[in-house]
């Protein structure tokens, strides 16, 4: 098939590469002599790579996959990600630490100390009920008050994230109004999952100019729920690399994070179940073997996670590759999403 070409005026900005036409054909000699074939041999060059003017060599499409698998390798060598769990049950720890000193600091010896004291130790002993149960705790120290905050603010960003971008700077404390339009917000998303699933075209027009706001940059409903697939198939691949008992533990501690609101809860699993129905899953909630002694906390575990997602499609999209050509659409790809890791970058360009 004919091959259309564009030509322009030299003006110092064209990418030559080094390696001139006689260097190319050194490179291809023994896959010509063989077949003849001067597309195929270029292919092979393009897979293989080749040495360069200056003795080094020009990397090709294996090694540039080889590259990748190292990345997540050492990724994968260097966490723990158990530990992302180990680091919340610290935080509990230094909350009731901190309330225990400010009772016996600012509660004066007799049985309204003991009361609090008691209350204090009565706590459940999972951390799942530790988050449930402070909830409605009366914090005696207010710097305990402000840690547990800043606990639930940060684990409340991670559930939310894959829902609603813009209002993540107000969960630290969450008003019954806020709640009330978080609610609102998802049964219209429901709504409209369900009317795709069903075969209609939903307004998603409508539906952003009313919460558009909580997902910047979404300009239609496709674009929304591969931002939502995506980020929800970090959480739930984190999930399948923890152990059963790791796993079963983290659920418990998600679950008790909107304890206040059972109808927000069922909102969200609803809606959890609507974009399994929606969109292939299978390959964005792939286990990892993590192996390292490296400590994360769970925002940490969530960004490697990221990292390791956009390794595994990069990974796909190369394999894929069959001419040059295809690098530089792999590369604009790349260029356009919002979010892409430094060791992404780095290797696509």
């Amino acid at each position: 098939m004919a091959r259309l070409s564009r030509y322009s005026r030299w003006d110092g900005t064209q990418a030559v590469p080094d390696l001139d036409a006689d260097e190319l054909l050194s490179a291809m000699s023994d896959d010509l002599l063989a077949e003849g074939d001067l597309m195929n041999a270029l292919r092979r060059l393009f897979q293989r790579g080749a040495r360069d003017p200056q003795g080094g060599r020009m990397p090709g499409l294996q090694d540039l996959l080889k590259r990748l698998q190292q990345q997540r390798k050492q990724r994968l060598e260097q966490y723990d990600l158990g530990s992302a769990l180990d680091d919340i049950k610290q935080k509990l720890r230094e909350i009731r630490d901190t309330e225990r000193a400010g009772i016996e600091r600012d509660v004066p010896p007799g049985a309204k100390q003991e009361e609090k004291l008691n209350a204090l130790d009565q706590l459940p002993p999972d951390p799942a009920g530790q988050i449930r149960a402070l909830q409605n705790y009366p914090f005696t120290s207010a710097e305990a008050k402000q840690k547990f905050d800043e606990l639930m603010k940060s684990l409340q960003e991670q559930m939310l994230k894959p829902f609603m971008q813009g209002m993540q700077q107000g969960l630290q404390n969450l008003t019954p109004e806020d709640l009330r339009r978080m609610r609102e917000m998802m049964r219209d998303l429901n709504r409209m999952l369900r009317e795709r699933a069903e075969g209609g075209e939903p307004d998603f027009q409508a539906f952003k100019d009313k919460w558009g706001q909580n997902f910047p940059g979404v300009e239609s409903l496709d674009q929304l729920l591969e931002q939502m697939g995506k980020q929800m198939g970090q959480m739930q691949s984190l999930m399948q690399s923890l152990t059963p008992g790791q796993r079963q533990e983290l659920q418990d501690m998600m679950q008790s994070l909107f304890a206040r609101d059972e109808r927000l809860e069922a909102e969200m699993a609803q809606l959890a179940m609507n974009l399994e129905e929606l969109l292939p899953m299978d390959a964005l909630r792939r286990p990892y073997d993590f192996k390292g002694d490296e400590n994360l906390s769970m925002q940490e575990a969530m960004r490697v996670m990221e990292e390791l997602q956009q390794m595994d499609q990069l990974e796909r999209e190369l394999r894929r590759a069959k001419e040059p050509g295809d690098l530089d659409d792999i590369k604009r790809e790349i260029a356009s999403r919002r979010s892409v890791s430094p060791v992404l970058a780095h290797m696509a360009y």
